[in-house]
């Protein structure tokens, strides 16, 4: 099926912690809250399977604000494990693995744990910084299945309808594949990591881009009906700890909002909206009747100079796709002093809605003296040395230490219809600055994720206006009320767990 989007279809054609804003956990006792109970102790030591058959591997990023996050989370399960008793479990954090890019997306990550963990290990559970896990829990339901089988457990999510994030997977009946809630944690067993690690080393993995990892990894394991489906497991969840739906379950999110401090200032994030003359009628009115009055410094840079809104023409000609040469120029302009001195750029497409009050939330988390580069974080040739980028139509967001960093490798690039993001991935992966991920800007509508994915999230963006009302999505996802979003998505999860 194609696509009308010329962003993805390019990239498609050419060639996912944080995983909700506000299921942040920032105390590392917080999930084992209090000493085990002489019941679960009593759990622990009847169970055929040992704590130490289990290596945690939590999906953790080299940003200070999420290493402190996986730090976190991995004090909490060793915590728990030594209330229990119990000699503590491996606990791994993803990211310090090794120095391969790739490592993010899972699958290069297999030989590596197939071959320090075969021997002593059962499973292998991979959790975000995020996932709380009661440890006597999960130990009763992982000792359910059979240990020397092929398992791949986790909370599934499936497609209401066929999406171009997935390639179209499925099209004729989408909701036929599961795939796991990352968020909810997912195990797989050793036999099948064994299997897969020399699947993965015997052969070169076929894909190009890495777009959305659990769909992917899940098709990975499927391996069109020749590996095992992902097996539903009721009690990892994702609804909120505290709630009396997630009793039963071994993981659930946090209820707590983010404490990073205070959110940003408007006048700290300058927006840059890049447009053209033919969108100047279509576009632009939806971004003026949405989120642009929630913008304190905001300019839109087309090939056509239009003061009616005002646009300003950066000497770039209009491309149908890629727009290299105008992001590059956009980078130039944020540090010419043309603009206000701030902290943070945005750089986003005219299609793309976005709370700028939820981003101010979340910048509150991360340092603008460091180089950062957040959004929605996508892969290109991982597992043949290549590298991450964030995909421009949720929004690229760039600390100015990050920007001046780019420009100063001299980097740029190669036409000025060479596809954006992609160009600045390679300049971050040469210049050795990581992309930080953050699913909560998101490339594709709305229409285009699980439902259970959306439902313990706070959306920071949507892109593109295909198929769909605009303002109406906005006003739906968007504008909401933060708090009473919060809290109304996290009721609406839990329903779904009973």
């Amino acid at each position: 099926m194609p696509s009308n989007d010329p962003h993805i279809g390019h990239k498609l054609a050419g060639c996912l912690l944080f995983l909700s804003l506000f299921h942040i956990n920032f105390s590392a006792g917080s999930s084992g809250k209090g000493s085990q109970s002489h019941d679960d102790m009593r759990v622990i030591h009847n169970n055929q399977l040992d704590l130490r058959e289990i290596v945690f591997v939590i999906q953790s990023q080299s940003n200070s604000f999420h290493v402190r996050q996986a730090e976190r989370r991995r004090a909490d399960l060793l915590k728990q494990a030594r209330s229990l008793a119990e000699k503590p479990p491996v606990v791994l954090l993803s990211h310090t693995l090794s120095d391969s890019e790739g490592d993010w997306s899972i699958l290069p990550l297999l030989p590596n744990l197939s071959y320090s963990f075969r021997k002593n290990s059962s499973w292998i559970v991979f959790l975000e910084e995020e996932t709380n896990v009661k440890m006597t829990k999960l130990l009763q339901v992982l000792a359910k299945f059979n240990k020397n089988k092929e398992w791949f457990l986790g909370k599934p999510l499936h497609d209401e309808e066929s999406t171009i994030i997935h390639h179209y997977a499925f099209a004729e009946n989408p909701s036929i594949f599961k795939y796991p809630d990352f968020a909810a944690a997912w195990a797989v067993s050793t036999p099948l990591v064994v299997r897969l690690a020399n699947k993965v080393r015997d052969e070169p993995l076929k894909s190009d881009f890495t777009i959305d990892l659990k769909h992917e990894v899940a098709l990975y394991i499927w391996d069109n009906g020749n590996g095992p489906p992902l097996t539903a497991v009721p009690e990892l969840c994702t609804g909120p700890e505290d709630s009396p739906q997630t009793r039963h379950c071994a993981t659930a999110l946090s209820t707590e909002p983010p404490l990073c401090g205070e959110p940003v200032n408007k006048e700290d994030i300058f927006v840059a909206v890049k447009t053209c003359g033919k969108f100047h009628s279509e576009r632009v009115p939806v971004i003026k009747k949405t989120w642009e009055q929630d913008a304190f410094f905001l300019e839109y840079y087309s090939d056509h100079a239009d003061p009616s809104i005002p646009t300003i023409d950066l000497g770039v000609p209009n491309t149908e796709r890629g727009h290299c040469g105008k992001t590059f120029a956009i980078l130039q302009r944020f540090l010419s002093g043309a603009v206000p001195d701030t902290k943070w750029l945005l750089v986003v497409d005219d299609d793309t809605l976005i709370s700028l009050s939820r981003l101010q939330v979340l910048l509150s988390c991360y340092n603008p003296s460091e180089p950062v580069c957040l959004g929605e974080r996508y892969g290109y040739g991982l597992s043949q040395g290549g590298y991450s980028y964030i995909t421009g139509g949720g929004g690229m967001v760039f600390s100015r230490e990050a920007v001046v960093r780019l420009l100063d490798s001299g980097c740029k690039c190669y036409s000025n219809d060479a596809p954006d993001d992609m160009v600045l991935g390679m300049c971050l992966n040469a210049v050795g600055l990581p992309v930080t991920h953050s699913p909560l800007f998101h490339q594709a509508r709305p229409e285009d994720y699980a439902r259970d994915f959306l439902a313990h999230q706070v959306p920071i963006s949507f892109h593109k206006h295909w198929n769909i009302d605009p303002i109406a999505v906005y006003n739906k996802w968007l504008k909401d009320d933060l708090r009473a979003k919060v809290s109304d998505g996290l009721n609406d999860n839990a329903k779904t767990e009973l």
